[in-house]
């Protein structure tokens, strides 16, 4: 039997170490990790200097509370604000607390309370982000959600501005919805939802959870398109491996958030923040977001060369080092098959096969992936190539 709540349906692999893209389970067989750990792990498996930074701060102290000054706190809210031309960081747990602190702080910041989101997208597990999630599923069970959150679709201009008014605090918005199945905003989609924003004084929150930290080849994704927001939120690669989220937001909003109007006990913990420093202080150097930039052009070549002509494949949808393959076979079956072969792969919204390889997976690495797709891909097809 096992002690844990099943909220999981967990695979038959059970690691046993890992390192860079390579997981080993148990049982000594290797894997090609292009999960990312859900995104996370955007260096790979215990990069080294991350590893370093942990081990230094191991041995100097754990944790003292926020109620002390912490200059690594400060440093790395000096990069996360650098990074993404903004200004404040508020450091929670995870990207659903960040999330939470993000919705919290446009309602008090605005005085107003109606938050619209978009179908398909996904915010977090809490009843504040489950609210702000545009997917039913997430929701079966737990009775009645905040009532203030408005759902509209995606990239559907002409429905947001239907929807938008004076009561509205803000739109929240992924650049890409990453558990919706892969949706990617349009430009003119984007910037017209900032204009929008701004002539009704709401505010533009862009949950950069899962896209951010390099993951599309800019240090956020909303960088690709130019935007404005006045609220960012970080976690999944921002520790590379550790606990951590962020909220980022413009100076504006400082005195929204003053002494006593939200806290966290373990956000800003010693030990992550060592880690999100040690990890942004390689991810935001310009030379390695243009080294993900190419990557991302050899991999996008790679998989339209071998899997456009498969006919169980649909669509290939990808920013940078994101990539959804929408299929007509059985996902779970497929994704099965793939583990079988060596290749760890995630689903995403309907039948679409997900793919975060870390930011640093080779060219060998890449080809190994796309072959074992195509192979995989081809054997589920309905007619032979």
């Amino acid at each position: 039997m096992s002690y844990l709540f099943p909220t999981y349906s967990r695979w038959e692999v059970e690691p046993e170490s890992a390192e860079g893209s390579i997981l080993i389970d148990k049982d000594g067989k290797r894997y090609l990790d292009f999960t990312s750990g859900i995104g996370v792990c955007n260096l790979g498996h215990r990069p080294p200097a991350v590893q370093e930074a942990i081990s230094t701060q191991l041995n100097k102290f754990w944790h003292v509370s926020n109620l002390f000054i912490q200059e690594q706190q400060e440093i790395a809210a000096k990069h996360l604000s650098q990074a993404a031309g903004m200004d404040l960081v508020f450091f929670a747990n995870s990207g659903a607390e960040a999330n939470e602190a993000a919705i919290k702080l446009a309602r008090k910041a605005t005085g107003r309370q109606k938050i619209i989101t978009f179908h398909q997208s996904f915010h977090g597990r809490t009843f504040a982000t489950m609210a702000a999630t545009g997917q039913e599923k997430i929701k079966e069970g737990y009775g009645s959600m905040l009532e203030t959150f408005k759902y509209i679709p995606f990239n559907d201009f002409s429905a947001l501005k239907g929807e938008m008014d004076e009561k509205t605090a803000a739109v929240m918005l992924e650049i890409v919805q990453g558990e919706g199945g892969i949706h990617i905003g349009t430009q003119e989609f984007l910037k017209k939802t900032e204009q929008l924003c701004k002539e009704y004084g709401a505010l533009l929150i862009i949950d950069e959870i899962q896209t951010g930290i390099g993951r599309t080849g800019k240090a956020f994704a909303f960088q690709h398109f130019n935007l404005d927001p006045d609220i960012v939120t970080s976690a999944k690669g921002l520790g590379s491996g550790l606990p951590i989220g962020a909220v980022i937001g413009k100076k504006k909003l400082e005195k929204t958030f003053g002494p006593g109007s939200h806290g966290s006990t373990f956000g800003g913990n010693p030990i992550s923040i060592s880690a999100a420093i040690a990890t942004m202080e390689t991810i935001f150097q310009e030379e390695f977001l243009k080294d993900v930039q190419e990557k991302s052009v050899y991999l996008s070549n790679k998989l339209t060369e071998l899997l456009e002509p498969i006919p169980a494949v649909k669509e290939i949808r990808q920013l940078g080092m994101m990539i959804g393959i929408e299929t007509d076979v059985n996902l779970p079956s497929l994704l099965k098959e793939l583990r079988e072969k060596g290749l760890l792969a995630l689903p995403a919204g309907e039948n679409v096969l997900r793919m975060l390889p870390p930011l640093t997976a080779t060219a060998t690495e890449i080809n190994e992936a796309a072959e074992t797709l195509k192979s995989t891909l081809l054997e589920y097809s309905k007619s032979a190539v």
